[in-house]
């Protein structure tokens, strides 16, 4: 009875959801407050300083090359120092960088802000939590990492309606200042009660021990993987990293731009911004929906819905006007353009679980996001130079619709490749076990 009555409050109080909540309240703030709403400050910042749109947007590049070269050395730093030690180092320099911002007057200024952003987020966002997560929750790991991330969408669709009057008060042009000022108030609460109340991992882990042998079905569930220096000789290995670079260049691009495109072709700001909330709350929904189909579908079904979509949104940004069917489109594109982000969130830490397994799953992780916002880092700047020179974001816009074509059926080559291998890989075991 006693034994009973133990088991039942161990269960009750089980810490893995206290985790997954801090992770939550993480990703809402950290992408909610710090990523998402970056489009709305883009031209209240160049008409207040007359900053030219491709030079401010180095900032972009400098944010996504320093994420890209901090998670290169992810699995090092996460075994050398552990997850709390580099979140709570991220809180910091997100503060810091919030108040670079907040002062910066010249373009070196929004440089080194940019810098630290990346760095800040590399250690409080996709990485740190498809990290997290995949220790504290062996179970059903899709389902709480698409719950998780869905957290940027609700956090983006609040930040956006409480920056913007902040960002486009009447009587300044300098708006944007406070805002970030606000940010970095809730950035340091939240960093110190994860500083509190954040664990390493649970009590009774092994972070060495081999998954278990399951019953359930393939799709959906951890397999024992493949180790770093025989995947370092796998073809497949080196085209998904080309695949996912792409993907970030390109959805990275389209979605950097989409608020200034819809302004600058006539749409009126307050319609926009609502297109903005709205692509921010359905975001939510679809990252969680997206991991709850993996877990149920498998990873080919998953993906493909989010590449589709990613192929049918460009090519419908590419035709908006700003008429009275216009703005239905937008609104659409709105919501459904949201269905393409999993792919730059949710879908990169199950990618790697997926076709690489769990034997380096931190370092391929790193790996994987690194190449990922290398392609965000390139996008911003490219879209930029292609307004410069045409007056428009069209050109560049049509163009990511045909690629984002060609990444798609790529993709389905490079899941059978990684089906077949990892087959293989659970054929052995079982004949070994056997």
């Amino acid at each position: 009875m006693f034994l009973e009555e133990r088991q039942y409050k161990k269960k009750k109080f089980d810490y893995t959801w206290i985790i997954v909540g801090l992770s939550f309240l993480m990703v809402f703030t950290c992408l909610g407050f710090c990523s998402s709403p970056k489009s709305l400050f883009v031209s209240a910042i160049t008409e207040a300083l007359d900053i030219k749109r491709s030079l401010f947007s180095i900032n972009d590049t400098c944010r996504h090359l320093a994420n890209a070269i901090v998670n290169i050395f992810f699995g090092f730093l996460i075994n050398k120092f552990g997850s709390k030690k580099l979140i709570c180092a991220g809180f910091v320099s997100l503060i810091l960088s919030c108040l670079t911002y907040s002062v910066a007057s010249e373009l070196w200024m929004f440089y080194i802000g940019g810098a630290l952003l990346g760095i800040g987020l590399s250690w409080t966002t996709t990485t740190m939590v498809g990290c997290v997560i995949n220790r504290w929750c062996k179970e059903k790991t899709g389902t709480v990492m698409g719950a998780v991330l869905a957290a940027n969408g609700l956090g983006g669709a609040l930040a956006s309606q409480i920056l913007s009057p902040i960002i486009y008060q009447e009587g300044t042009l300098f708006g944007f200042r406070q805002a970030y000022l606000l940010i970095a108030l809730i950035l340091l609460g939240l960093g110190l009660l994860i500083a509190v109340f954040f664990r390493e991992r649970p009590k009774d882990a092994d972070s060495d021990a081999p998954v278990e042998k399951q019953k359930k079905k393939k799709r959906g569930r951890q397999w024992s993987g493949i180790p770093f220096v025989e995947l370092a000789h796998m073809p497949y290995f080196y085209a998904s990293f080309a695949c996912i670079f792409v993907m970030g260049l390109l959805i990275g691009g389209v979605n950097g731009i989409y608020v200034v495109h819809m302004k600058d072709i006539g749409f009126d700001p307050s319609y926009v911004a609502v297109v903005m909330s709205a692509h921010s709350l359905v975001l939510a929904g679809f990252k969680f929906m997206m991991g709850f189909l993996y877990d149920k579908k498998g990873l080919r079904t998953s993906v493909n819905i989010c590449a589709i979509t990613a192929c049918i949104i460009m090519f419908m940004l590419f035709f908006i006007t700003p008429s009275p069917a216009g703005k239905v489109f937008a609104m659409i594109y709105g919501v459904f353009s949201s269905l393409a982000l999993p792919l730059e969130t949710v879908m990169l830490p199950i990618l790697v679980g997926d076709l690489f397994g769990q034997h380096s799953y931190d370092k391929v992780l790193g790996v994987v996001v690194s190449f990922h916002v290398a392609g965000a880092a390139i996008a911003s700047p490219m879209m930029n130079l292609v307004y410069d020179i045409f007056g428009t974001y069209r050109p560049a816009i049509l163009a990511c619709g045909i690629l984002m074509v060609i990444v798609t059926v790529s993709l389905q080559f490079l899941i059978t490749s990684a089906g077949k291998k990892r087959a293989l890989v659970e054929r052995a075991e079982l004949a070994s076990r056997e």
